[in-house]
């Protein structure tokens, strides 16, 4: 199970997060020397360069350790900054915000050495502090109905699934497709992923594998995160339509069928908008309760899950529209 793997990290004005990621790194279980870390910081404004230059000189036991910029700051072109520099067999990127445990690259890369060219494991969203409201909001982004639809978020048996994420992949998986597009910002593993099943490549999932990241600490932050990703997926129809599945065009459904109604409204014809809200309005509480009973913490303001429900969906319906109608830049 010797690989040697590059472990990549691309941050942006990420202070307050990589330090704790950066812990997770030291206490991986997989040998030291196995592991090349890149960590490439996105020109921040904090102190993001100066823990990974610190980090670089303390932690003699890695195979090795880069620190490399990204003067476009954008993920995608941080990731082809580490394309280039990365020397592992195999290569494994996660987010400065997420933390894993110790196995996390023993399990990995215990799964690639079985014959798999790509594997992932389970996110879990957490919240961002131990408020009531922050387990409101995380119990929204880790349910179905919020945000917790894919395979990686949900999938709790070993099998191949459409994508993954902080997956790792044999060198030669890119050597195949090629480095990322770096005219995406947010849905630059749709279209890499594409490409990949394209190519003939599975994702092979394993739930033993998980890693964690917080949930926006409050509903602006996650009302404009849905955005930008519903916006991305708009103008990424542009580049590659193939790329996304059905589900991710739900919202985008949502928001026309209300602009829909209220055109018909607007002409004296009701029955449409009533259907879709009294529909609307019956999911959103049986996918409510759903999250409730899941939930270990709870508290009156879960009460306020379906407008959070509803503001998300909004959000993520209205980035779709104004992305698709932005065009191709």
């Amino acid at each position: 199970m010797e690989i040697k793997t590059s472990f990549i990290i691309v941050a942006l004005n990420a202070a307050s997060t990589i330090g704790t990621l950066l812990e997770c790194l030291k206490r991986q279980t997989y040998p030291h020397d196995l592991i090349e870390v890149i960590l490439i910081d996105s020109n921040s404004e904090d102190s993001t360069k100066e823990q990974m230059l610190r980090f670089q000189q303390e932690e003699k036991s890695f195979w090795k350790v880069k620190v490399l910029d990204n003067p476009k700051r954008t993920l995608t072109c941080g990731w082809n900054v580490a394309l280039d520099s990365a020397e592992g067999d195999a290569l494994l990127r996660v987010d400065a915000h997420v933390m894993i445990p110790d196995s996390f690259i023993e399990l990995n890369v215990r799964d690639l050495a079985t014959g798999e060219n790509i594997c992932g494991g389970k996110v879990t969203s957490i919240p961002a502090d131990d408020s009531d409201w922050s387990a409101v909001l995380n119990q929204a982004e880790n349910s179905m109905f919020g945000g917790g639809f894919a395979s990686f978020r949900r999938a709790r048996t070993k099998g191949y699934v459409n994508t993954a994420a902080f997956a790792i992949y044999r060198r030669s998986v890119f050597d195949s497709v090629g480095k990322y597009n770096e005219t995406l910002i947010r849905t630059e593993d749709n279209e890499m992923h594409y490409r990949m099943r394209r190519a003939g490549y599975k994702f092979y999932y394993d739930p033993e594998i998980e890693s964690f990241r917080k949930t926006r600490a409050d509903l602006k932050g996650l009302a404009k995160q849905k955005y930008l990703n519903g916006y991305w997926i708009g103008r990424t129809i542009w580049v590659e339509p193939r790329c996304f599945s059905l589900y991710h065009f739900v919202p985008f459904g949502f928001v026309v069928a209300i602009l829909g109604g209220l055109i018909l409204h607007l002409i004296g014809i009701n029955w449409p908008a009533d259907l879709l809200w009294g529909m609307y309005a019956i999911t959103n509480m049986l996918m409510t309760i759903s999250s409730i009973v899941e939930c270990k913490k709870r508290s009156v303001l879960s009460l306020l899950l379906p407008l959070v429900f509803l503001v998300l969906h909004i959000s993520y319906g209205v980035g779709t529209v104004v992305g698709i109608f932005s065009g191709k830049r």
